[in-house]
């Protein structure tokens, strides 16, 4: 048992027993973090441990939580940010590395491309519906380090790929990893509201009637970020019906289907859709926007089109010993002359690959698809829950109340070993080096290579877990949050907001519904709000800070040679993430009135 002067409860109004006041101190690691990410473009995994450092001095200076106290918050934090988040990341990038040591995923990439010489509509095809799968059956930030690669190897700038990885990756969040996200505003806050309403499946029906709105819109977006007005104009018949196909299946997957398959059924949808639409139409033109963008595109190194992207922490491609060609060959930005519209060589896409191979280009995606739904299997789902799969234990000499006075369930850490989709991406790892004919010593290197070439990304998750960790359970995110609640009813407007700042600081929709989930109910009933409606806002507006998180900016800007200048990229997509984080405080508002509340279940 710690003695008492190791324990501390959180208090909300430490500065002056003023909220207000208090919430300035509280702000200031969040600001800390997107002023030197923004302004001073510092490099993602520096700023994450400064904003840290920052957390950690307001906790024990502002908020009088014990040092030793802190520093097991941060570890905490840490400890969660490798397992279950990048053990998730690590071992789906290895899978996909095995593809690019098999020289697979060039197959892939060919086959992508053969459904249209056009780079806007291999956009869509790639980062959207692609993307979504990945985003359906790993999260946390794979589909931005696979489909940025992808977009690269077909053409694209650096700075554009990245961006429209990172725009891409919205819609689909709030299912992502099977559903985790909801599976864990679900757990948070039926544990803080007594309403039965407060499940899995009923969460994941409203977060279904709100995030299709998204998905209906950025497929446009993404044309419009590539080929402004002119892509629109030219393809958005291709747009509109990826983004359209896609929010009809996630509707109709996540309120009658299954909430943890939406995204699934959802992106495999859209790709046939658009598969369909392209044997009947193509657009008027296809311009060669490598062309076009390379005078406007800054510098970088990315590795060469099928080759394994260059990952934080490494020297620029071309560099001594570097990812680039062999010897330190420079890698290539751009296909080499003689490519076509559409970044895609005329050669490379007359390279007609057997069915065979094909089949084995796209058997890792099937394999991970098998795995994870016989995981999630009833009776499979539960026995993987229990001893000795999964272990559950509190985070040894951590000893934090809340405001109730009883300790805080994030002070219990969880240990899936077994059922944690990193694990499960681990044999589907092995299965997919068998499928492709890689051997064991081949397959291994590239697990090593993997981790060392995100070496700066994973110090980036762990710092910013261990802020979040920390600002949770020292008061500053329970500041902030009653600081926004004084708004009254005018909350509904903000709730959205709420979850976009806690995406934005940890990276993941998962670890916002955690750290507010709880938050939004409990404010909602004190305010006269819909608890559902709240928890639903928190994780659909929570997905459009996915853009501009740290880590996945990390994740981008290395995987194009930029590692250092994630605030380049930052500039180029905080404005969508602002405009469509707008679009969802008018829906979610609108769903609180007479105007839309027959859109919430059981309102």
């Amino acid at each position: 048992m710690a003695a008492m002067s190791d324990q501390f409860t959180i208090v909300t109004d430490p500065a002056g027993d003023s909220v207000a006041l208090s919430a300035l101190f509280a702000v200031l690691p969040l600001l800390t973090l997107f002023v030197l990410l923004g302004a001073l473009r510092m490099r993602a995994w520096l700023a994450g441990i400064i904003a840290l450092a920052v957390a950690l001095v307001v906790a024990v200076a502002v908020y009088a939580m014990p040092v030793g106290q802190a520093l097991l918050s941060a570890t905490e934090g840490a400890a969660f940010g490798f397992f279950p988040i990048l053990w998730i990341v690590l071992n789906a990038i290895w899978v996909y590395n095995l593809t690019v040591a098999s020289g697979h995923f060039d197959v892939l990439r060919r086959s992508m491309a053969r459904l249209s010489p056009d780079m806007r509509i291999q956009a869509v095809i790639v980062a959207f519906c692609f993307g979504a799968l990945l985003e359906a059956l790993a999260g946390f930030g794979t589909p931005v380090a696979v489909t940025v690669v992808m977009l690269m190897a077909l053409g694209f700038p650096p700075v554009r790929a990245a961006s429209v990885a990172l725009i891409a990756n919205t819609a689909p969040v709030a299912f992502g990893a099977l559903a985790t996200p909801i599976v864990t505003l679900g757990t948070v806050t039926s544990g803080a509201l007594d309403d039965p309403r407060l499940s899995t499946d009923t969460l994941g029906a409203m977060v279904g009637r709100q995030t299709p709105l998204l998905a209906v819109v950025v497929p446009l977006v993404l044309v419009a970020v590539i080929d402004g007005r002119r892509g629109v104009r030219q393809t958005w018949p291709a747009a509109l019906t990826a983004g359209v196909v896609f929010a009809v299946g996630q509707f109709v997957a996540s309120n009658y289907i299954s909430v943890p398959l939406t995204d699934i059924i959802a992106s495999l949808l859209a790709a046939a859709a658009i598969v369909l639409l392209l044997r009947v139409w193509h657009p008027a033109e296809s311009p060669d926007l490598r062309v076009e963008a390379e005078a406007g595109e800054p510098a970088a190194a990315p590795a060469r089109p099928g080759a394994a992207p260059a990952m934080a922490g490494q020297e620029p491609a071309g560099a001594a010993g570097g990812p680039g060609g062999p010897g330190g060959e420079p890698a290539r930005t751009a296909p080499p002359p003689g490519r076509g519209p559409g970044g895609v060589g005329g050669d490379d896409l007359e390279r007609r690959d057997g069915r065979a191979e094909v089949a084995r280009a796209y058997a890792p995606y099937l394999i991970i698809i098998v795995i994870f739904s016989i995981a999630n299997l009833g009776p499979v789902k539960s026995a993987l829950a229990g001893r000795p799969w999964t272990v559950t234990f509190g985070w040894p000499g951590l000893h934090v109340l809340g405001t109730n006075g009883k300790p805080l369930a994030s002070t219990t850490f969880t240990l899936g070993w077994l059922g944690a989709a990193g694990t499960l991406m681990i044999l589907a790892g092995i299965l997919t080096a068998l499928v492709l004919r890689i051997g064991p010593g081949r397959a291994l290197r590239a697990y090593v290579d993997t981790y060392v070439g995100l070496r700066h990304a994973i110090v980036t998750v762990m710092a910013v877990l261990a802020l979040a960790y920390v600002l949770n359970q020292s008061g500053q995110t329970n500041t902030l949050g009653v600081f926004l609640a004084q708004a009254g009813g005018l909350f509904i407007f903000l709730s959205s907001i709420l979850g976009w700042i806690g995406v934005a600081v940890t990276g993941s929709d998962t670890s916002a519904n955690a750290l507010f989930g709880a938050l939004q109910v409990q404010t909602a009933a004190r305010a006269g709000l819909d608890p559902v409606l709240l928890a639903a806002a928190n994780s659909s507006g929570g997905v459009l800070g996915k853009m501009i998180s740290p880590q996945n900016l990390a994740i981008a800007a290395s995987a194009v040679g930029m590692a250092g200048r994630e605030g380049d990229i930052f500039r180029k997509v905080v404005g969508w993430s602002l405009v469509l984080l707008l679009v969802m405080c008018v829906l979610v508002t609108l769903q609180g009135t007479a105007v839309l509340s027959w859109m919430v279940p059981g309102g």
